[in-house]
């Protein structure tokens, strides 16, 4: 069955979208551990998962578009960012980390829409491990976990999960931003050796 060619790239500006409304939900009652704190998680859940969706797709049936590399990290960051900063309203996630990860991930897009017309960077294995991993953290971080079970014991083990892939996530985040720079500097000699 054909796919339209436009499919994966709607996925994507749907995923843009979604951005606003999940922090709309999320911050709406304070953060409060009620349902609309709950469908805030499920709505960046099910929108960062979709990020699998567009790629696959558009790999399977060969439609591949510039645009699209050039809007599926740029739906990422959205959500991702718009998560970070979010919890750091919240108070649940300190400001210097959504600080770092917003630096790296606002430098990187910067970047992407200042070389798009000498070629599109598209995400790198390192870029694309980041995302997993504050898909991830971020996941973990919005899901209300600790009140599903009065017990300190288990309040303290998913705080500490929480603290553990956080921190991978923003190792990988700054080790991503590090690779895109070295890959590019090292292209631009190439370019320039070769001209």
């Amino acid at each position: 069955m054909a796919v339209p060619r436009q499919l994966p790239n709607a996925i994507t500006i749907v995923r843009i979208l979604c951005a606003p409304v999940f922090l709309w939900m999320l911050l709406a009652d304070g953060g409060a551990d009620g349902p609309l704190r709950w469908w805030a998680a499920v709505l960046f859940i099910v929108a960062i998962g979709t990020d699998g969706i567009d790629g696959y797709l558009a790999r399977r049936h060969d439609i591949v578009t510039d645009l699209g590399k050039l809007l599926d990290p740029i739906a990422d960051k959205a959500l991702t960012g718009v998560a970070f900063v979010g919890l750091s309203i919240l108070g649940e996630l300190p400001w210097w980390v959504t600080i770092v990860v917003l630096v790296r991930e606002v430098g990187i897009t910067v970047y992407r829409f200042i070389v798009v017309s000498d070629h599109v960077l598209a995400a790198a294995w390192m870029g694309k491990l980041k995302t997993v991993a504050q898909a991830v953290a971020l996941s973990l971080a919005l899901t209300p976990l600790a009140t599903l079970i009065d017990s300190l014991v288990w309040a303290g083990a998913v705080w500490w999960v929480n603290v553990v892939t956080m921190t991978i996530a923003v190792v990988l985040t700054i080790a991503s931003g590090i690779d895109y720079i070295v890959t590019e500097v090292r292209a631009a000699r190439s370019r320039r050796t070769a001209s």
